[in-house]
């Protein structure tokens, strides 16, 4: 997702809305904050964020403004977007670019109060959470009761579940982090991106059984999509590459069920490049653990012809584009 591209589709839209919403506020303080507000849009639209801080500064100067007119309470948000976008965090640690950040999650907060568009609200909590994350501020205790009210707003949405998980992960809480992920299947069993969540939370946990458990609950309500079997199987194939602890016996069993979700999924596409690269992978695995030779040779010469099955995919896709 482009969230920086759309939000600078959001604030040339929001500013023909608080020009609508301003009609008929016209002390001079309003339209000299209308002004410039509308000069920092074009700002933040062309990426200037430096200088868009500065005018959405102008904005807030004066709280009587936007008490006059809270559509204006936007700019909060946007003023504190503006420092987020200025914030590097290769510089982490460094005072004038630390600054950046904590001035970004003051003008979230007051954004999330103060803001008259209940998108704007929401979005200034969701960027709050992003900001104590542990790339960033790394204080996720703060996070979870902005989650709460996200919740609050939008009781219903799974989304809103997946962020409280990701929270609670952060802060070493892996029981409610499993809680909330399951919440959000819960919400809306159909929504892929959940299944997908739970099992990519599981795999960091090592939870390889969990981890099959969700991707199997995926696979049942999204059987005529190949992905979802091929995904499967690459789970399986990293499984036996990386954990070296596993005896031979499971790496067998895992091999054949990483194979069988790859044919599965070529099943449904034939001409799936990534399954047929991956079955490819799984076959050189396999034959790494064969004893004998014959078949190990017929293994190695299978894996051969699919790689030469993927080129001659991967061409044909590139003449199609």
């Amino acid at each position: 997702m482009n969230s920086r591209l759309a939000l600078r589709t959001l604030v040339v839209l929001l500013g023909v809305t608080v020009a609508a919403a301003g009609c008929g506020r016209y002390s001079v303080g309003n339209l000299k904050a209308k002004k410039a507000f509308n000069d920092a849009n074009g700002m933040y639209a062309r990426g200037d964020f430096r200088a868009a801080a500065a005018k959405y500064q102008e904005v807030v100067a004066d709280p009587a403004v936007i008490e006059r007119d809270p559509a204006m309470g936007a700019a909060y948000f946007y003023l504190g977007n503006s420092y987020d976008n200025l914030y590097k965090p290769s510089r982490k640690g460094e005072a004038d670019n630390d600054e950046y950040l904590q001035l970004a999650v003051d003008n979230y907060s007051l954004a999330a109060e103060k803001a008259a568009d209940p998108l704007i609200r929401k979005r200034a909590i969701e960027y709050l959470v992003a900001a104590y994350a542990p790339d960033k501020l790394n204080t996720p205790e703060k996070s979870e009761p902005l989650v709460r009210r996200m919740i609050e707003m939008e009781p219903n949405d799974p989304t809103n579940y997946h962020v409280l998980g990701k929270v609670y992960e952060d802060a070493a809480r892996i029981e409610d982090a499993a809680v909330a992920y399951r919440t959000a299947i819960d919400l809306n069993p159909q929504l892929i991106d959940s299944y997908q969540i739970l099992a990519g939370f599981y795999n960091r946990q090592g939870d390889f059984e969990n981890t099959l458990a969700a991707m199997n609950e995926r696979a049942k309500i999204d059987a005529n999509n190949p992905e979802a079997f091929h995904q499967m199987a690459t789970w399986y194939w990293e499984k036996v590459d990386k954990d070296y602890t596993l005896p031979r016996a499971k790496k067998l069993e895992y091999l054949e069920a990483g194979l069988a979700a790859e044919e599965r999924a070529l099943s449904l596409n034939p001409d799936y490049m990534e399954a047929v690269v991956y079955k490819g992978l799984l076959l050189r695995q396999q034959a790494l653990l064969e004893t004998n030779r014959t078949r190990q040779a017929a293994l190695i010469r299978e894996a051969d012809q699919l790689q030469q099955r993927a080129i001659a995919l991967q061409k044909q896709k590139a003449g199609g584009q």
